[in-house]
């Protein structure tokens, strides 16, 4: 099973932009679909954007535009670039690998630690 590592976050300013990574370890990561969820306090954790292993990827409206998710299989890694951040995308955001016919979200998938992200001036 895939072990999965999340960093990048931090305290950004509104409208500027910071790169999330997550690294795996473990065997068969280019057949896993990956995506990347938050939760801000009190709110339920949510979808954000999630590639496929064959490339296809999905947004959330409220980042679509915005963020870019992408995955680099030789290095084992899953990106999220987010752009024009806003205080409603504070949140902690996790990293999340399903395999097969796993659905994403569910909590028998991969998930990271979580990297908290804070978009305040």
């Amino acid at each position: 099973q895939l072990q999965l590592v999340e960093s990048g976050g931090g305290l950004v300013q509104p409208g500027k932009s910071l790169r999330l990574s997550c690294a795996a370890s473990g065997d068969s990561f280019g057949f896993y679909a990956l995506g990347w969820f938050r939760q801000a306090p009190g709110k339920q954790r949510d979808l954000v954007a999630a590639v496929l292993s064959g490339g296809d990827t999905k947004y959330s409206n409220s980042v679509k535009g915005r963020f870019t998710i992408s995955r680099d299989n030789t290095k084992k890694s899953v990106y999220l670039q987010m752009n024009n951040l806003g205080p409603e995308d504070t949140a902690v955001y996790y990293c999340n690998a399903a395999l097969g016919s796993e659905r994403l979200g569910l909590p028998s998938t991969r998930w990271g630690q979580g990297t908290q992200v804070t978009v305040s001036s």
